[in-house]
């Protein structure tokens, strides 16, 4: 029998995890893990690219296996678990959210940049039509103040969200400030809030518990920190931690350790843990996602990647822009010939 569940928790490492091994996901591992995690009765899983539908491109990376055979593949193995899907308009189309749809997925995360939920509109309307779960997803939550955030959250929740998430993108914030912000939403929507976060400043698992205190009730988890970055909250963990805190998730913690020990574990290319790189996503506030891509432009420029990220977070380059990091990492090579180092 299912217990009652306090929390929510959404499996995003099938999604986020997709960054750490550069988007080479196949239809074999997606199947075991998506069927693995629906027997540990996890209630959400989320499947596409790292960068959401239509992600794979020469931009944000090439995926080994089209994302909507992957989506159809989770979608084919659960029983009780709904299969989720990140869109980020200007990345992903409708046409792709009605395949995504067609294909079994339950749930729409419409991703956007925090300042910019007015772009939102027409996906989170489209998913509400295909009779989908509609989350607004404020991604880089760290850029704007709790008053802002609380006036984007507002246009997701009139354009027919059903939740909206405050999103760590950078993994920078500090728990003070997840604290203000899921508090400034919790006294102003009616709809459920959410936190995404991410592990850079080995803080995701007090920033989630943060959030929860503070009124959240949608948590996203990536096994085994399968995720961007140094990875997210980790799920086994997060699910441990909060049953010794009488929070109920309905997941079966034993499962899930299964899991990431025996399924997780062998697809992950490297361990997850907060490397300088990682650590410097989390200090210099900039998209965890752009870690390859910076590694890429160091062996490109023979610039030290943390001085790329460092420059992007002072630019506050944001997700989308990945084109960016090549730009910056060749003007920083010519100033750097410039002064003869």
């Amino acid at each position: 029998m299912t217990k009652t569940r306090d929390v929510l928790i959404t499996e995003v490492a099938l999604r986020d995890g997709s960054h750490a091994i550069r988007h080479q996901f196949s239809v074999e591992q997606v199947r075991d893990v998506a069927k693995a995690l629906d027997g540990a009765n996890v209630p959400y899983i989320e499947v596409s690219h790292g960068d959401g539908l239509g992600g794979s491109s020469l931009q944000y990376g090439l995926s080994l296996t089209d994302e909507m055979e992957l989506i159809e593949a989770a979608a084919s193995v659960v029983d009780q678990a709904k299969i989720a899907v990140l869109l980020i308009p200007g990345i992903g189309t409708m046409p792709q959210l009605k395949e995504a749809a067609r294909l079994g997925a339950k749930m729409a995360r419409i991703a956007t940049h925090v300042t910019e939920a007015d772009v939102s509109h027409q996906h989170i309307a489209l998913a509400k039509e295909l009779g989908l779960e509609a989350v607004g997803f404020l991604m880089m939550s760290h850029m704007a103040p709790p008053e802002k955030i609380v006036e984007q959250a507002k246009l997701m929740e009139s354009y027919g969200a059903d939740s909206v998430y405050v999103v760590d993108s950078a993994g920078t914030l500090l728990p003070h400030q997840v604290r203000e912000r899921i508090r400034a939403l919790k006294g102003s929507l009616s709809v459920d809030i959410g936190f995404h976060a991410h592990n850079n400043l080995s803080l995701a698992m007090a920033n989630t518990l943060v959030a929860i205190e503070e009124g959240a009730t949608r948590i996203d988890g990536s096994i085994r920190c399968l995720g961007a970055g140094a990875g997210n909250t980790q799920t086994e963990v997060a699910v441990a931690v909060l049953e010794k805190l009488n929070i109920k998730t309905g997941i079966d913690v034993y499962k899930m350790m299964d899991i990431a020990e025996e399924l997780v574990a062998p697809i992950l290319e490297k361990p997850q843990e907060i490397t300088r790189d990682s650590l410097v996503l989390g200090y210099a506030g900039v998209y965890s996602s752009f870690l390859l891509h910076a590694q890429k432009a160091e062996q490109k420029f023979g610039i030290d990647s943390r001085s790329i990220l460092v420059e992007l977070g002072k630019r506050q380059v944001v997700g989308g822009q990945e084109d960016m990091i090549m730009d910056v990492a060749a003007e920083l090579a010519k100033q750097k010939i410039g002064l003869g180092v």
